[in-house]
């Protein structure tokens, strides 16, 4: 179970003032969006009455974690759409080889509005449009999505969740991903199509989600998400992020029970929402039998939601950490914390046998070991401590609204001790994936001097 896990896994200071004027969604401004091509209207849904939430789903089946997608969309159906919330979704596929699947072999993509059903083998939902030929790793997709189900399911709030493979900030070269259009991939990291050969960039996530309007909720059914990197470029456009640190396991989340308990309270708020998800999903793996599967696969899990707008109080703390830090060079200090650290797992247990290659950790964590093995003996040092701390403050009691992690990896580091934000924190030199060398072109490396200690901390840059 563990290898088809990671082989699915492979493939693929701010004020709380600044919260409260986030302001009306509507007064974002969207930008150009281009019009997408052959449309098949099935027939063109009726526009609704305002509702409190419209739940918007874009599910991209469009690679080997199809039969997944298919499930999902069950899940969807046994909560439904409700008097106060909207349930709709658009689901790609390519086919598969094997059984063709109860809902039949239909390719491309479809958008639904989902109504509740009992049947686990075939959509009770009707097709509302249709589109035989689609790329899914195209932002442009995503936009005309959301901004088609909000004319058509208009509602007080949203929550928009992308579904499929995720890579945090890396981006895998063209050859990792068998890829015909190499210059398409530029600091790509989420919703992988594998008919196109393409998938979203980081850099492309703060564009999608402004075109759309921004929403409440911005969620990732993805791997590796929840990242000090990723989240930078979507705070400005939502009030809640949510999200996994590490690889997220299959099944999924449990979509049901979020729909059914936020149908039970629909005047819930954005922070809310982001609770219940991350509820839901303690609750989900926390069963027996997902617990054994954790066990059994030596796995851990996260998920946590986020303040978006709180994610630029991270840069003066950040800022004022890593010149410290790089004065003081405690090199006892940082070796214990990036020991200690939970690292995600970006390879496996024959590419980083013990995880020590891999560079995504826990920034919470990481943190916290650094002021605990720091020798405070001088007045920088004894503020270098201070500086740790306050960022694990911040993450703990300003950015994060809940955050959960369960279970133990392969090398015993225990994921109730993530903090639910993580952050490219260097290894030990070696290669997992061929990535393009596109770090230093994020915003957050751009705008903060996290990429100072990334550089420091990297024999030869990535």
């Amino acid at each position: 179970m563990r290898s088809i896990i990671l082989a699915l896994a492979l493939a693929s200071f701010a004020q709380a003032a600044a919260y409260a004027q986030l302001g009306p969604l509507s007064q974002i401004p969207l930008g150009d969006i281009p019009k997408i091509a052959s449309e098949q209207s099935v027939p063109e849904a009726k526009t609704a009455p305002v509702k409190e939430w419209t739940l918007m789903f874009y599910i991209n089946g469009k690679s080997n974690v199809e039969p997944f997608a298919l499930a999902d969309m069950h899940k969807l159906e046994a909560a439904g759409s409700s008097a106060d919330v909207n349930v709709v979704a658009e689901l790609g596929r390519m086919g598969q080889p094997g059984p063709v699947p109860p809902e039949g072999n239909w390719t491309g993509s479809r958008r639904y509005y989902v109504v509740k059903s009992t049947d686990t083998q075939h959509f009770a939902s009707q097709a509302l449009m249709e589109t035989p030929k689609v790329d899914m790793g195209d932002w442009h997709r995503v936009v005309d999505f959301a901004n088609w189900a909000k004319q058509n399911y208009p509602a007080k709030h949203y929550m928009l969740l992308v579904w499929d493979h995720g890579w945090g900030w890396l981006d895998p070269t063209p050859a990792a991903f068998g890829s015909v259009e190499p210059n398409r991939a530029q600091t790509r990291s989420v919703s992988h199509d594998f008919e196109y050969h393409s998938y979203i960039a980081t850099t492309q996530l703060g564009p999608m989600l402004k075109a759309t309007g921004g929403v409440d909720v911005y969620a990732s059914m993805a791997c590796f998400m929840q990242m000090a990197e990723i989240t930078w470029e979507l705070k400005d456009f939502a009030k809640v992020i949510v999200g996994s640190e590490e690889v997220i396991q299959l099944p999924s989340f449990d979509f049901t029970s979020i729909i059914k308990d936020l149908e039970a309270k629909p005047s819930a708020d954005a922070e809310t929402l982001g609770a219940i998800m991350v509820d839901t999903f303690r609750d989900y793996y926390s069963t027996p039998d997902m617990l054994k599967m954790l066990s059994d696969t030596k796995f851990g899990v996260t998920l946590s939601a986020l303040r978006a707008p709180m994610v630029g109080g991270i840069k003066p703390l950040v800022d004022a950490w890593v010149p410290l830090a790089m004065e003081v060079n405690d090199t006892a200090a940082m070796d214990a914390a990036k020991a200690g650290v939970v690292r995600m797992e970006i390879g496996d247990e024959t590419t980083d046998p013990n995880k020590t290659i891999s560079f995504y950790g826990d920034m919470g964590q990481f943190m916290k070991l650094y002021a605990d093995n720091l020798k405070a003996d001088t007045p920088k040092a004894m503020a270098l401590k201070a500086a740790s701390l306050a960022i694990v403050d911040y993450i703990d009691h300003a950015l994060v609204i809940k955050s959960t992690g369960l279970s133990k990896d392969r090398t015993g580091k225990d994921y109730a001790q993530t903090h639910g934000l993580s952050i490219d924190i260097p290894g030990q030199p070696g290669n997992l994936i061929d990535i393009a060398n596109n770090y230093y072109d994020l915003d957050f490396a751009r705008e903060t001097k996290w990429s100072d200690f990334v550089r420091w901390q990297t024999p030869a840059a990535k």
